[in-house]
């Protein structure tokens, strides 16, 4: 899979607020030769290309891999559980280039059926928030480690159908950073806006990804393209 260690030119984050003008990395074949597009959303203190290097074990042909970059590396300042207030205007601004990059891809010729988003820690509660904000038909989303944003008792009230939407849902049930239960309660939500989830809580796995976890994913991404 050809490999890129400049941002490619013609994306960039022109949404509003702190991660504007933020470069996107890219990965595998041109988007214009592509069947599918998988936006990929680093972690907080990790960088985007390091989020591309998943794209290495994840092994699925005719897909481009395209990941933002956050300023000072972080989607957001505090915990994904803290008042929604409290993140702003880190997290809108997070949301809302999410969207414009949708948008440029989407302009690109790609239908959001063949769109997946996915993420690791931040990135995955990122990109679980932002399908869960923009509900239509996506080719996937993948949160590893994540779920949806907002203090407990939050009413995520999604307006829209996810339509059948595969969602894979990965965490250790002792993560130190996302309480198993709300990995639950973001499955819940998601499945009742017509989502199709799968979820796994591994047994005492620390904060990481691990090959079972890739596998879901693969699939995931294998049937976006067929």
């Amino acid at each position: 899979m050809p490999q890129s260690d400049s941002p490619d030119v013609r994306l960039t984050l022109g949404g509003p607020g702190p991660h504007h003008g933020q470069p996107v990395y890219a990965r595998g074949p041109q988007l214009d030769a592509a069947r599918a597009v998988c936006i990929l959303l680093h972690g907080r203190g990790a960088s985007a290309e390091d989020i591309l290097q998943l794209t290495d074990p994840l092994r699925v042909d005719d897909i481009a891999y395209v990941a933002p970059q956050a300023a000072e590396l972080t989607w957001y300042p505090n915990r994904f559980l803290a008042p929604l207030a409290s993140n702003e205007p880190w997290l809108g601004s997070a949301l809302g280039n999410v969207d414009d990059l949708v948008a440029q891809v989407q302009r690109l010729g790609i239908s959001a059926d063949r769109i997946a988003i996915g993420g690791f820690s931040q990135g995955a509660c990122l990109a679980l928030e932002y399908v869960a904000r923009h509900p239509r038909r996506y080719g996937g989303a993948i949160g590893w480690s994540g779920g949806l944003i907002g203090p407990p008792g939050t009413p995520w009230n999604i307006d829209g159908s996810l339509a059948g939407t595969p969602v894979f849902l990965g965490c250790s049930d002792i993560d130190m950073h996302i309480p198993a239960e709300r990995v639950r309660e973001s499955a819940r939500v998601l499945a009742a806006a017509g989502a199709d989830v799968t979820t796994v809580l591994y047994p005492g796995m620390g904060h990481t990804i691990n090959a079972d976890e890739i596998a879901h994913a693969r699939r995931l991404l294998a049937a976006v393209v067929v």
